[in-house]
């Protein structure tokens, strides 16, 4: 099945984000807080949990999803990829769910994404630029 591989993170990336989002809508019921976060810290931390998993997942899919369809990459390598960056935002949300301070969780949660979207992003340019300078020199 073609594109099975990022198919796979990007399904276990959905579900993460509605755990994630049931914590923010029990939060906000719990408090009764329709808009913002009412200065509860809890739901304050539930709710950037949530938005950092926004900010930085669909980038780093869609990296995975470019590396699949776009390099001759060996499955080991895209897999790995993809479960830094699973296993990263597990971390992540785990650390700032239970402290705003710094956690390891929090700290391996965020170095793990960093690095899957670092390496994703230099392993496109720099195949992009090879292709471009194969096409060029043809």
């Amino acid at each position: 099945m073609p594109y099975s591989l990022t198919l796979l993170y990007a399904g276990l990336s959905g579900l993460l984000l509605l755990a994630l989002s049931f914590q923010v809508v029990g939060l906000r019921r719990k408090h009764r807080v329709g808009l913002g976060t009412g200065d509860h810290p809890a739901l304050e931390r539930a709710v950037r949990v949530h938005a950092n998993f926004c900010e930085y997942v669909p980038i780093a899919l869609l990296l995975l999803l470019v590396l699949e369809l776009g390099a001759a990459l060996p499955a080991w390598l895209l897999h790995a990829l993809g479960i830094m960056l699973i296993v990263g935002r597990v971390l992540h949300a785990a650390g700032l769910s239970r402290s705003a301070g710094t956690s390891t969780g929090r700290f391996v949660g965020t170095l793990l994404t960093w690095l899957m979207i670092l390496v994703s992003a230099l392993l496109a340019v720099g195949i992009a630029i090879g292709g471009m300078l194969a096409r060029m020199s043809a």
